[in-house]
């Protein structure tokens, strides 16, 4: 029996990657010594991962910015508008990723996407008329090279033709049966390339196996397959499968020419384990049973592993099993041992990555020889701190479970609340917002740093964020923007912040997961019952809303994204978890109200990423509590306070009821980087829409014209008198100067579609 991981985090324990493609882009590092850089990181990853044991290490889940990126560089799917660039190599990847404004030259980013029910996001490949794919880039090749040179058992990692097509945006005429055609070709001229390789298996992953496949897709499937099967060059291929199980697929894919087939054992666990009782597994060929999370932290249940296997002895021999992960580990942090500040009772319970490599050599262990003594302390640790009074609070789980109980509508109506907002903020047509944050300036994380380390007050730290909002409330004003924010100086981050000040969270120093390119995110680790002991928010927005006479947004977080960028607690059921948050965020909306905020936003901006990958669990086991929970932040509110609500980077069309079911007043969505796709699933939205006019995740600068063209595609298909004017999502990532170029050419856009109407 072996071990294997599906992919390895690459954005280095400490941020590394971060630093290195950063410094590229600001010029103080040229391509050479980026390369060579990221290079030293990724085989040390490697060598890691084979000091730990791991017997097969993958290559090529490693990138600059995005897998799927790689894999339409690989395949030469480069939109012209970016070759016509004449830029390096280089260059076009990053130009794909960020877009490119220099010298005349204005291309704009890929679109983003949220990858299936994860916090991170794929770009979007375009695939264009006359698309003809040949191999364009060495990448794959050179890390091969380089864990042979290191005498490593390795397999490369690709993202599988299927998912691959199924993820692009085909821009071409061809039907999706020549696309097929095309992409299985360019495969095998993969596998020919490797020959070249002494590599163990080819694994190409497919994760779109796990969503809902209609017949039509099963047939592109096997289009695809039949072909490239027949071509493998001496090739041993891994079909990998992750975030699900494979139900409409799994009988078709053990008649095919596979080596070895991945399957999760964790979110599709049950159901992968009754295809595999039911229909047997062929003989011959190698199981990669997924038996660790690799999306979440908590320690592995040896004794629940060990079961099934037991299970999976019934229907394979033990040679024919390699253990590995769910899913890869790029959705957790490196290592618990970076965490020297973390009490020993939470860093007990924790496996992030390098942990979890630990655990598959022991489960390998346990199945050969099962240890009483390991299992007996695994379990004493898993079940470590239940009754513990940090983590239990019995006051909380009853109203919890009452207000789950309880019906939650506002009143009045939507109708009444609008009379009744718009007499109260008297605001123009087309009112002009930003989302929430703007830029933190290495000042501000350099006084968030000094006053964590000791080495500011309270008070100097306070001061500080108190002259950068009254700079900000002061800009805004000269800007002409009819709704204000406060900045968000004192926030880390969106989620972060508001754990930190609600009990039944922990924090890691180093947790860092890649959300997308070098942006990161430090998930906090709910633990326990969640709980406010204390208003927060209310003294930076009250001090921000006495600069101005113009309404200041109180910024929250919603309670469905707090839970889902969050490691959640496994011991209770997640929309129990949803309720004790939303009833904390609700005392903070009556705070807030209480002095004097009239507007409030409640960003949900994760809501849609969690939604589970088939459709028919969506409403029962999903939408029907996230939509409650969001509803009992602000149910209580008074008519004449507007709630406002903030979606990003999701496919919105197939939710639109329930975007309507949340109820909020506004609701401001992601839609230029998007190409405004949105659009007409939003013509009958019934309250006030915001969608995103311009990208925010892309350094370039909109011109006024290009902004009001966008204005009048969106005044063609929305009510004119319920649209807001906004970009698509907070400004945190961006620097001062784009971003107040930005907002004036945005402004002044709104200005000129008020004088046409």
């Amino acid at each position: 029996m072996q071990t294997t991981i599906v992919g390895y985090p690459r954005i280095g324990a400490r941020r590394e990657l971060k630093k290195y493609t950063e410094q590229y882009f600001r010029a103080e590092i040229t391509q050479a010594e980026l390369l060579l850089s990221a290079a030293k990181l990724r085989e040390a990853q490697w060598l890691r991962q084979k000091e730990k044991g791991l017997d097969i290490i993958p290559v090529n889940d490693f990138s600059l910015y995005d897998n799927m990126l790689d894999m339409a560089f690989l395949l030469n799917v480069i939109p012209a508008r970016y070759r016509e660039l004449g830029l390096s190599a280089l260059d076009t990847y990053f130009a794909l990723a960020r877009g490119h404004q220099k010298d005349g030259q204005d291309a704009r980013a890929l679109k983003m996407r949220k990858w299936f029910n994860t916090n991170y996001h794929y770009l979007v490949p375009e695939i264009e008329a006359g698309f003809k794919p040949n191999l364009q880039n060495n990448k794959l090749f050179e890390e091969c090279a380089a864990a042979e040179n290191l005498g490593l058992n390795y397999r490369p990692a690709l993202i599988g033709p299927y998912t691959f097509l199924r993820f692009s945006l085909n821009k071409s005429a061809q039907s999706l049966d020549a696309l097929a055609d095309e992409l299985a070709a360019a495969y095998s001229q993969i596998f020919s390339a490797l020959a070249a390789y002494n590599c163990a298996y080819v694994q190409l992953d497919e994760p779109a196996l796990a969503l809902d496949l209609t017949a039509d897709d099963i047939v592109l499937f096997e289009r695809i397959y039949a072909r490239l099967l027949a071509e493998k060059h001496g090739q041993k291929i891994l079909l990998q499968t992750y975030f699900g199980d494979i139900r409409d697929i799994y009988t078709r894919v053990i008649t095919l020419d596979f080596d070895a087939i991945g399957l999760d054992l964790v979110e599709g666990g049950q159901r992968n384990l009754e295809l595999l009782e039911k229909y047997g597994f062929p003989a011959g060929k190698k199981l990669q049973a997924g038996l660790v999370n690799g999306k979440n932290i908590w320690r592995n249940d040896y004794q629940k592993s060990l079961v099934m296997l037991n299970r999976l002895a019934k229907i394979l021999p033990q040679e024919q099993l390699v253990l590995s992960t769910s899913c890869s580990l790029l959705h957790v942090p490196y290592s618990v041992r970076y965490e020297q500040k973390l009490a020993e009772k939470y860093k007990q319970r924790l496996a992030f990555a390098e942990e979890k490599l630990e655990e598959l050599s022991i489960l390998k262990n346990l199945a050969i020889n099962p240890d009483g003594d390991i299992l007996r302390r695994n379990q004493e640790i898993i079940l470590a701190g239940q009754n513990d009074p940090d983590f239990l609070n019995t006051q909380v789980r009853e109203q919890a479970r009452q207000s789950a109980a309880a019906e939650i509508v506002r009143q009045p109506d939507f109708a009444a609340r609008q009379t009744a907002q718009q007499k109260t903020l008297k605001l123009p047509p087309l009112p002009t917002t930003t989302i929430g944050s703007f830029p933190q300036t290495p000042e501000v994380r350099e006084w968030r740093k000094a006053y964590k380390q000791g080495e500011l007050t309270a008070a100097e730290y306070k001061k500080h964020i108190k002259e950068k909002i009254k700079t900000v409330i002061a800009r805004q004003e000269e800007l002409g923007l009819d709704v204000l924010v406060h900045g968000e100086y004192e926030r880390n981050d969106m989620v972060e912040y508001f754990g930190e000040h609600l009990q039944g969270f922990v924090f890691t120093e180093n947790g860092w997961v890649q959300s997308y390119g070098t942006r990161g995110v430090k998930p906090p680790l709910i633990f326990g019952d969640v709980s406010r002991p204390a208003a927060f928010t209310v003294e930076w927005i009250k001090y921000a809303q006495s600069l101005t006479a113009k309404p200041v947004k109180g910024m929250l977080t919603g309670p469905v994204t707090i839970l889902n960028w969050s490691f959640p607690r496994e011991d209770i059921p997640l929309a129990e978890i949803a309720c004790q948050i939303a009833l904390a965020i609700q005392a903070e909306v009556l705070d807030l109200e209480k002095n004097g905020i009239k507007i409030i936003q409640i960003d949900e901006a994760a809501l849609r990423e969690k939604l589970p990958l088939r459709r028919a669990d969506w409403q029962k086991d999903y939408l029907d509590w996230a939509v409650k929970a969001f509803r009992l932040t602000h149910y209580l509110a008074r008519p004449e306070t507007q709630i406002h609500t903030h979606m990003c980077y999701s496919e919105f069309e197939d939710i639109i009821e329930t975007l309507k079911a949340l109820d909020a007043d506004v609701l401001t969505v992601e839609a230029a980087r998007s190409n405004l796709t949105l659009l007409s699933a939003l013509a009958d939205y019934d309250k006030g829409i915001g969608p995103g006019v311009y990208d925010i995740h892309s350094p370039r600068v909109p011109s006024v014209e290009e902004l009001a063209d966008i204005l009048r595609k969106m005044r063609a298909r929305l009510d004119i008198a319920k649209l807001w004017v906004n970009p698509d999502c907070g400004l945190k990532t961006r620097a001062e100067k784009e971003t107040l170029a930005s907002l004036r050419n945005m402004v002044a856009a709104a200005a000129m579609l008020r004088q046409e109407n």
